[in-house]
C-alpha cells in the first residue's frame, strides 16, 4: 500500500521501499518505525499509519510523527482513517506525549478531513530537507573535521 500512496501523491518513481526494508524497519532488532493497519470486515487491509517518535525540546517529551496515513480509495469515508488517527492520539495521551504531527501535500483533499478532527496547519514553520549531493557534501565536512576523543 505504500506504493499505492506514492501513486496517489503523483510520485511513484520516487518510492523505492521494498517489503524487506519495511519488515526490517518495523520488526528488526531495534525498530524505530511503528505501524497500524486498518482492516475491513473480511480482515483485508484497507489502510495504514506508519509513525515514529520525535522529541520536543520545548515540551520535554516525545511526540508522534505520522510519516504516512493511507486509506485505499474504496474504503475512504468508512472511518478507517479517523480510527487510525484516534489510535495514535490515544497512544499520545496514554504515554504523556503532547503532539501528533504530520505533513500533507498542499493539494491533498484530506485537509478537510484533518480540519474536521481539529488538526490545524502550521504555516509559521518552513520545512527544510537535506538530501542527495547536498547531504553528501555536508557529511564530507564532518569527516574532514578534527575530532576530540572525549567528545
Amino acid at each position: 500500500m505504500v506504493h499505492e500512496l506514492a501513486d496517489y501523491e503523483r510520485a511513484p518513481e520516487r518510492c523505492h521501499l521494498t517489503e524487506e526494508q519495511l519488515t526490517a524497519a518495523l520488526f528488526g532488532p531495534a525498530p524505530a518505525l511503528f505501524g497500524h493497519v486498518a482492516a475491513d470486515s473480511a480482515d483485508q487491509p484497507i489502510g495504514f499509519a506508519l509513525w515514529f517518535l520525535n522529541f520536543s525540546t520545548w515540551e520535554g517529551v516525545h511526540g508522534i510523527y505520522l510519516e504516512d496515513l493511507y486509506v485505499q480509495p474504496a474504503a475512504r469515508g468508512t472511518g478507517a482513517g479517523r480510527l487510525l488517527l484516534a489510535t495514535l492520539a490515544a497512544i499520545c495521551v496514554e504515554r504523556g506525549y503532547r503532539r501528533l504531527e504530520w505533513w500533507m501535500i498542499n493539494w491533498n483533499p484530506a485537509g478537510r478531513f484533518y480540519a474536521a478532527i481539529g488538526a490545524a496547519p502550521m504555516d509559521e514553520w518552513v520545512p527544510y530537507r537535506l538530501a542527495g549531493s547536498a547531504l553528501h557534501d555536508l557529511a564530507a565536512q564532518a569527516a574532514a573535521a578534527p575530532t576530540r576523543a572525549d567528545a
